[in-house]
């Protein structure tokens, strides 16, 4: 007998609409991910966790790295919520960047096509 997840895993979501970004986030939702958000970007994202009781135990951010402060805006997320899981999600395969991320104190980095279930599992449960 299958028991369901009394304390489902809760995220949110900062991401740029896309038909990719879309499907991954159904998936999550399939999956019995909470996502308590969604947002599309990183500013509009901080307003939200600020109105939020509790924060979710993760936050996937799909990487807009044409935005020439974005490692500022990630730097200053990451400050704000230093308690809660960060996974970056990109199509860029870049060693520097993925080593930015991680000084930031991301948990994770995920290339698109990659399993962004496990790797929710992953950093939420060890």
């Amino acid at each position: 007998m299958e028991t369901e997840n009394i304390n489902p895993i809760t995220a949110a979501f900062i991401n740029d609409k896309s038909p990719i970004m879309d499907a991954i986030h159904d998936n999550l939702i399939t999956s019995s991910i909470d996502v308590i958000f969604r947002s599309d970007n990183i500013a509009n994202g901080v307003k939200l966790l600020s109105s939020l009781k509790t924060i979710p135990d993760v936050c996937i951010i799909d990487l807009d790295f044409s935005d020439k402060d974005i490692a500022m805006q990630l730097r200053e997320l990451r400050s704000q919520y230093s308690t809660m899981k960060f996974i970056a999600h990109s199509d860029i395969d870049d060693e520097k960047v993925i080593k930015m991320l991680f000084e930031f104190g991301f948990s994770k980095y995920v290339l698109i096509g990659e399993d962004m279930k496990k790797a929710i599992d992953d950093v939420v449960n060890g």
